[in-house]
Parts: structure tokens; sequence; C-alpha cells
């Protein structure tokens, strides 16, 4: 890896850019969305140094990345993808990237490329099916930019994660310590009877749900910048399903890392594009997103992806100030 975090870099003019791409916008598979132009001739530091990242099409554990990298505070607006709001921390190629020393005379500001906006607004869109709208972005082809699967067992990636500055060597044995314990867990539930599992076959952090069925709903009304509080764990529990499902929202480990502290509302959620279809669902009720509540891979062998997880509202109550 060319770079590690913290380090200062200058993200390359559109005609740069530009000459890295095939005919379909792409690098290496990797999308330049549209979202990622206004960030051309900008400095930013790296966030995290992007060498592997969770599946969450085909939930195959974790996969490889090339010479990719988070920058700091670069996520997707969904500007150009219909309003999405999932807000996916994008990923640069290091070749749309080049590493700046501070203080030094930043590029001359290059006018817009017309090639290059023509050929991003082209490569957003796949053909309709049934005349529904398909969209094309980064986490849509993360498969094909990252084809190669990691397994735990690949010890490079822990040293990859301390040498780049992504985790710490205690962060980084933990979470390597939780991915062996989950896969343990994981193989107990495919090959034993439940009488013989470890603590019912349950994942690092025991979640148990504590529903059957139809699961309930709750409707808060919250709008950003109000505080809110994460309900306790056995609150939230009380609202899932056996598969850890609130209406089809699923709650994970990493999120109860949240549970009993109070934060504040970042965004109403009532578009987001589905992964494996490019289709854009609407929610039938708002999700909630909180402000520096994120996804650390602490339970996914230190992913740097970060997600923004979607909340409930029964899972938040309103704090009065």
């Amino acid at each position: 890896m060319r770079f590690k975090v913290g380090d200062l870099v200058e993200v390359r003019s559109e005609a740069e850019i530009l000459a890295t791409l095939d005919e379909r916008g792409e690098l290496d598979g990797l999308p330049f969305m549209p979202e990622m132009a206004a960030y051309c001739g900008r400095r930013l530091t790296v966030h995290k140094v992007a060498h592997k990242l969770c599946d969450t099409q085909t939930a195959t554990g974790l996969r490889k990345m090339e010479r990719a990298v988070h920058l700091t505070g670069a996520r997707c607006d969904g500007s150009g993808h219909g309003g999405c709001q999932t807000a996916c921390s994008m990923y640069w190629k290091e070749a749309w990237i080049r590493r700046v020393e501070p203080g030094s005379a930043p590029a001359t500001t290059a006018p817009p490329d017309a090639a290059l906006r023509s050929l991003l607004q082209i490569s957003t869109r796949r053909p309709p099916e049934a005349g529904e709208e398909r969209f094309v972005c980064q986490a849509t082809e993360l498969l094909r930019a990252a084809p190669v699967c990691l397994p735990v067992r690949s010890l490079g990636q822990y040293v990859t994660d301390v040498r780049t500055g992504n985790a710490g060597p205690i962060r980084t044995l933990t979470s390597l310590f939780i991915g062996l314990f989950n896969r343990v867990q994981d193989s107990s539930k495919r090959f034993l009877p439940k009488r013989l599992r470890f603590l019912g076959g349950r994942r690092w952090g025991l979640l148990k749900p504590g529903l059957r069925g139809r699961t309930p709903t709750g409707s808060l009304g919250l709008r950003p910048g109000e505080l809110v509080r994460v309900k306790s764990k056995q609150e939230i529990l009380g609202t899932l399903n056996e598969h850890m499902l609130n209406r089809g929202l699923g709650f994970e480990e990493e999120m109860a890392r949240y549970c009993g502290k109070v934060v504040r509302v970042r965004s109403r959620v009532e578009r987001c594009i589905d992964e494996r279809t490019g289709r854009m669902l609407t929610m039938k009720q708002p999700c909630i997103t909180l402000e520096n509540v994120i996804c650390q891979g602490v339970y996914s062998l230190n992913c740097p992806r970060e997600f923004v997880p979607f909340w409930r509202e029964i899972w938040l109550e309103r704090v009065s100030t």
C-alpha cells in the first residue's frame, strides 16, 4: 500500500481521472461516480486504507480490494443516484489521488471536463427492468471490484491493518478473536444439533431476539439535530424476530455497542439503493441515522467500510434538553 491513515492527498483533476477510466467509467471494476467529481482538486486526508471490505450482497465474508482508500469526510450524497441516502464512504483508487506535503502549493484549478461528466451520467444507470429505473454505483459493483475472497486465516490482512494505521495491535487481535469465534459458531449451526451448540450457536455479542412472527412498529417523528438515547439491548431484542429483523430491517451485533448512548439524529432516511439489484427502495416508514454512529468493524475483522447503520425509531427514545 502506498498510503497510510493520516496522509494528506489531493484528488486529481477530472481530465487526469478520465484518462484512468474505461468505457464504463471504471478502473479495475470500480466506478468513479458523479458525486466524486466535486472533490477533484481538493485536499483531504486518508481516513482508512480500503484493502478489504465486507460482502453485503452474497455474505461470503471479506473481499480483497486492491490499491484503494477512503478519504475523511468523503461520503456519497446520492445526488447522482436518485437521492440515495445510504451515505456510503466512497472508494478512491490510488490512481485518482496523489500525496502532497502540508503547506505545499495546491494544483492549478482545472475546469470541469465535459467528457468525464457525460461518461459518468451514462454510467450511473443500467437498462431498466419492467419499466423500473436501475442504478449503478460503487456499492452495486463491489463484487466485481473485489472478486477475491479474503479468509480469516489470511494473516497478512491483519499486518496491513496495523501497518497502515487502520487499527492498533490490540484492536486487531480482538477483532481476530471475534472473527474466529463467529466462524466456529456459524459452523456449529450448520453441522451440530441445537443441544450441542455452544451458547446456541450465537455470534459474538450473544444477541438473542425475543419475538416470533410479526414485529412491532413505533414512530417518534424525529428530526435532524434532536437528541436521542439508544435503547437497551433487551428492549431492542424484544422488537426483533428470530432472524434479528424488525419489519425487514436488521439489527446487528455492532449496533448493540451503542446501546445506552445519547446521540443526535443525523437524518431521516426514505430512499436507498438495493446493492444487489440497483433498484431504488422507498421505505414505508423512514429510518434514522445518527451522528458519528458507524459500523467500526470490530465484529467484522476490521472491515474499514464504515457503514452508517439505519435505526428504527422504536429502538430510540427522545431525550429532553
